[in-house]
């Protein structure tokens, strides 16, 4: 999220950041955001006991109140572990990105520098991809490879994973703000 803040603090990308959204009132993203200058909303997650589509229909109600809408917004997931309701999904259709710390499809899900490193890979990297119903498994919009060390551990490859997350996140909000990504079934394309 800070990668992408700055990059748009700097002109780097042509897109006005409505709102940071959070569902712990705690989270590091919360801060870095006011001190650029963002407006933040805390939607807490926890205790609350509606379904997934309930606290989701109070996430879109904030960012209609902040004017992204399905027609003109982008959702861009941070360190955002939660799973997104059908509903929420299928309203911002292509319009939710997330990143991946892996070259998906491999590896989706949590712990997946570790999954790599049991696996025996030799290769992992990095995703950003449109989010659908399922998990990690939205077109991919623009990977990172990052090689995998014999002597690696899980926090030296992470490491050099998030370095390259850092690249390739602002890289994708680029692309869509300039309108460069078209979404043609499972695949994208980028002109």
């Amino acid at each position: 999220m800070e990668s992408i803040l700055k990059s748009i603090k700097r002109k780097k990308i042509p897109i006005k950041p409505a709102v940071v959204i959070s569902n712990k009132h705690d989270a590091k993203g919360l801060k870095i955001a006011e001190k650029l200058g963002i407006s933040i909303e805390v939607v807490e997650s926890k205790g609350f006991t509606g379904t997934r589509a309930e606290y989701d229909k109070k996430i879109m109600a904030v960012l209609v109140k902040y004017g992204v809408t399905p027609n003109n917004g982008l959702v861009c997931l941070a360190g955002f572990m939660r799973i997104i309701s059908p509903e929420f999904v299928k309203k911002y259709k292509n319009r939710i990105i997330n990143i991946h710390p892996a070259l998906l499809p491999a590896f989706p899900g949590l712990d997946s520098q570790k999954q790599a490193l049991e696996y025996g890979a030799k290769y992992s990297g990095c995703t950003v991809h449109f989010v659908d119903a399922g998990m990690d498994t939205g077109p991919i919009i623009i990977q990172a490879v990052v090689k995998i060390k014999e002597n690696d551990s899980e926090e030296s490859l992470s490491k050099r994973i998030l370095k390259e997350e850092h690249r390739i996140y602002p890289e994708a909000v680029n692309l869509f703000a300039r309108k460069k990504i078209k979404v043609s079934g499972r695949k994208t394309i980028i002109s």
